[in-house]
C-alpha cells in the first residue's frame, strides 16, 4: 500500500493559499479520479483507493501545517505502511513558482510541517514533492507571503505545475521513486 499526503491547513480561510498547494495535488488526483476524501482518523480526512492496481491511502492533515506529523505518524502506524511507501507534497520557498522537484531525503529546510513529520517518523527518508511558490518579491513577513493567495498571473503557471505534479505521483504507481525523479524532475 502506498500513501499521498498533502501538506496544508484546514478550512476555507487557507484553502487557496501558497502554503496549500500539497492539498491541491491531493485533490487534483482525487477529482481525476471522482473520489473524495471521506473518512477522518488521527486529526486527518483521508480515502483508501486504488490506483493503477495499487491500494492507496490519499491524506490531508487537519492538525494545521506545523503539527502534520501528529496526523501522519499514527495513520501510517495503524494502515503499517513503510516509510518508503509514502510520498508528501509541499510548498517550497526555495524553488521558483511551479517549480517541481522530487527527492527522496532531505532536511525539514525551515518548513515546519516537514519538520514535524522527521520528528514524529524519526527518519528523513521519505519521497517528497516539493511544490516551487517562490519568494515574496517586496518586503513581507514570510508566513503572511506563504498564507497568502496566489496572483491572477500566477494561477496559470500553477495550474500546470500542479498537474505535472499529480502525473509524476499517478506515475509512481508503476515505476519506482528513482525512475519518477528521472523523468520527472524539472
Amino acid at each position: 500500500m502506498k500513501c499521498i499526503i498533502g501538506l496544508g491547513n484546514p478550512g476555507r480561510k487557507y484553502e487557496k493559499t501558497r502554503h496549500n498547494v500539497g492539498f491541491m495535488v491531493v485533490d487534483e488526483l482525487l477529482k481525476r479520479h471522482g473520489w473524495t476524501l471521506q473518512k477522518q482518523k488521527f486529526n486527518g480526512l483521508y480515502t483508501m483507493e486504488t490506483l493503477h492496481s495499487e491500494k492507496v491511502l490519499f491524506v490531508e492533515p487537519q492538525t494545521y501545517m506545523n503539527l502534520s506529523g501528529e496526523c501522519i505518524q499514527p495513520l501510517i502506524d495503524y494502515y503499517q505502511i513503510d516509510v518508503e511507501d509514502i510520498v508528501v507534497i509541499y510548498d517550497d520557498l526555495d524553488l521558483p513558482l511551479g517549480k517541481v522537484r522530487l527527492r527522496q531525503t532531505g532536511g525539514h529546510g525551515g518548513h515546519n510541517g516537514v519538520r514535524s513529520l522527521i520528528d514524529r517518523l524519526n527518519t528523513k527518508q521519505f519521497n517528497r514533492v516539493r511544490f516551487g511558490i517562490g519568494r515574496p518579491i517586496t518586503p513581507i513577513p514570510v508566513v503572511d507571503y506563504v498564507l497568502g493567495t496566489f496572483s491572477k498571473e500566477e494561477e496559470e503557471v500553477l495550474h500546470n505545475s500542479i498537474q505535472h505534479a499529480a502525473d509524476a505521483i499517478e506515475a509512481w504507481m508503476n515505476q519506482s521513486f528513482q525512475q519518477v525523479m528521472n523523468d520527472y524532475n524539472q
